[in-house]
């Protein structure tokens, strides 16, 4: 089996612009884009992209869950990067298009088409460090993907960092490469040191997100998750997944939640921690780390309502429930 997200169609849909408009969309081979070596992106790092998912249901049909919102964030990222601005129902388009064009690889469940709108910014200029880049780049990529937890679901294992910070917190609802590559070196140290699966940002004792997740903490009736503001990625499977807690008739609370009042819950009989994310939908965390100290969340293990939050959503995406909020798109 292939790592997951390194198969990729072998066309995508792209766009230029080219400082007054944007080309006509079109479909070329995946390998075929060429940047010149001076290009804004690969040394000021002005990218952003968007992970969305189409699913394949039992009569055949594929529905996208959720563009409008993938969408919109993207827009604001590149907003915030002051990239060119696009049209959301262009770009729309060309991702229903090319997914209907390759419908037909769409993986059975629990597989999935992901897809991989980017960013980038084009003009050939070294000396605009501090300046935007006039011309850009758009494309959509697709990969078959999956199960996420091919290798087996387990729990996580969590290392609190309370000084470091995933990113600056003005660029926190943007979802730029370079957000990634700075949660990188705190990731693989906390691998290397404590056999962490990911960090988990905290700083100032105020409890964040992972490297690349939103983290929840569920605790009885009650999910606690840190309200949306600009130092943290506002996710679409975070939304969902409270949305459909609301619905069971959970309590859901967007507050601050610190490193103390996290661990005071987690050492509680049936608490549960989770991540939540487009490529995992929904994670168990069974120990939280912190100053050398592991701490169990609950039994240690997978949590019950983890995985009845992560199957109501997966139905909904699978077709095996009814869309009560209207979420998936045909093609």
């Amino acid at each position: 089996m292939s790592a997951f997200g390194s198969v990729f169609m072998p066309e995508m849909a792209i766009t230029w612009f080219d400082g007054s408009q944007w080309s006509e969309p079109e479909v070329v081979p995946s390998d075929s884009l060429q940047l010149h070596p001076g290009a804004h992106v690969l040394h000021y790092s002005s990218t952003c992209f968007e992970g969305l998912k189409a699913f394949r249901h039992a009569d055949g049909s594929v529905r996208i869950f959720r563009m409008d919102m993938n969408m919109q964030r993207f827009a604001q990222s590149s907003e915030l990067l002051a990239l060119p601005q696009f049209d959301q129902e262009v770009v729309s388009q060309m991702i229903r298009d090319l997914v209907a064009k390759y419908a037909d690889q769409a993986p059975e469940p629990p597989g999935s088409l992901y897809i991989r709108p980017t960013h980038i910014g084009t003009e050939p200029a070294i000396g605009k460090a501090a300046v935007p880049s006039l011309t850009s780049c758009l494309y959509i990529l697709l990969s078959p993907v999956g199960d996420y937890f091919t290798g087996g679901d387990k729990a996580l294992r969590l290392l609190l960092d309370d000084e470091g910070m995933r990113c600056p917190p003005h660029m926190g609802m943007v979802k730029s490469g370079g957000n990634y590559a700075g949660a990188l070196q705190p990731i693989m140290k906390a691998r290397a040191e404590y056999q962490a699966d990911q960090v988990l940002f905290c700083p100032g004792g105020d409890v964040q997100e992972t490297g690349a997740a939103n983290f929840l903490l569920i605790d009885g009736n009650e999910i606690i998750t840190k309200a949306l503001d600009s130092t943290f990625l506002h996710g679409v499977t975070r939304d969902s997944i409270l949305t459909l807690a609301r619905d069971m008739g959970m309590e859901v609370q967007e507050r601050q939640l610190s490193i103390e009042e996290l661990l005071e819950r987690s050492a509680r009989p049936g608490c549960e921690a989770a991540l939540s994310g487009t490529a995992a939908v929904l994670t168990s965390v069974g120990t939280l780390i912190h100053n050398g100290k592991e701490y169990p969340v609950g039994n240690g293990g997978i949590g019950e309502t983890t995985v009845k939050l992560r199957q109501a959503l997966n139905d909904i995406q699978w077709g095996k429930a009814e869309d009560t909020h209207g979420w998936l798109e045909s093609i």
